[in-house]
């Protein structure tokens, strides 16, 4: 089952351009970022210049997707959108490259997952606009080179760390993406009730907030399952009560911690005593994935204070041991 406070992409968010925003003043959060790419944007239509290619890196969820767009609406230009795994042959590159037109936007997400020698093929499109590759089979193969347009590529990642140094140092602008407050989050609840016609009262907009782990993806998402518990079981109208009633029946807890975060916890407190423990021996011990652990579980649980990472492993903090109720006593060794 589909953690619906998960930061990645699921099925339903994939119809949810209808709440995106379009331009950078509908863009609520990031507004250091937001400020410095209106600039970019504009004194590269003065300079009548393509905009430098940008590198938007953080935590899945903040808004690289939407910025990409905003970014080719801001220029009045299209978006054509590819991925890093989708991009596995030199050919995969050049179908994509060769339908630009002058101008346009190329979104690349999950550019870190893209193939090193695809890498090595982009660097010469990024600097001179221009794509060598190699046709034909062996002993008939010959280097042949395709003139682009003028383009903007804009690269999105979870893991700035993963990017070569080369292709890191082609992007003009780069930006990291920070978690929202809770401010800011309400900010986008409420503009996101207007959009999908659905009151919402201030504190239910602020419970809503709290408990949507610091990102938008899982807010707007939160939103439209409460917006069905106040339609079937409510007035019509998203108030607080409401709010804490379906997010306690969909277990997100006031912290924003659902059923599998609790049993990370829980493991690591009572199996292991606090830690210090690897995070091989927690996954296997909540029947997860390494990878699932540390890259959608432990990034919040971190960042919120609920755990600590060392070099002998993952520790649990007192905030962890005060929000499960458990003493030291409580554990098994």
């Amino acid at each position: 089952m589909e953690r619906i406070i998960t930061s990645d992409i699921i099925d339903e968010d994939i119809t949810d351009d209808n709440i995106r925003p379009q331009h950078l003043n509908e863009y609520v959060g990031q507004n250091e970022v937001k400020e410095n790419i209106r600039i970019f944007i504009e004194a590269a239509k003065i300079r009548n210049e393509p905009l430098d290619h940008v590198l938007l890196y953080g935590p899945p969820g903040l808004g690289k997707t939407t910025l990409a767009h905003i970014i080719a609406n801001e220029l009045g230009t299209s978006l054509k959108t590819s991925s890093g795994p989708a991009i596995e042959k030199s050919g995969d590159l050049a179908a994509v490259l060769s339908n630009l037109e002058p101008g346009d936007v190329l979104f690349i997400d999950e550019i870190h997952r893209m193939p090193k020698f695809i890498e090595e093929i982009l660097y010469p499109a990024m600097e001179d606009f221009e794509l060598d590759i190699v046709i034909g089979g062996e002993g008939s193969s010959r280097s042949i080179k395709i003139d682009l347009p003028p383009f903007t590529l804009v690269g999105a990642t979870t893991r700035a760390g993963d990017i070569s140094a080369p292709l890191r140092d082609r992007f003009g602008i780069i930006n990291k993406l920070n978690y929202y407050s809770e401010e800011e989050l309400v900010g986008i609840i409420n503009r996101t009730s207007k959009v999908l016609g659905m009151e919402i009262t201030p504190k239910a907009a602020t419970e809503l907030a709290r408990r949507s782990r610091k990102t938008p993806r899982i807010a707007n998402r939160l939103f439209k399952r409460v917006r069905d518990f106040a339609l079937v079981i409510g007035d019509g109208i998203i108030d607080e009560k409401i709010t804490k009633e379906a997010l306690d029946r969909l277990h997100v807890d006031k912290s924003g911690l659902d059923q599998i975060d609790i049993e990370y916890l829980t493991n690591l407190i009572q199996k292991f005593n606090g830690g210090p423990v690897g995070v091989e021996t927690i996954a296997a011990s909540i029947g997860e994935e390494i990878s699932t652990c540390e890259d959608v579980i432990e990034p919040y649980l971190m960042q919120e204070g609920f755990i600590k990472r060392t070099q002998r492993g993952r520790v649990a903090t007192d905030k962890a041991y005060e929000h499960l109720k458990i003493s030291g006593q409580d554990t098994l060794f």
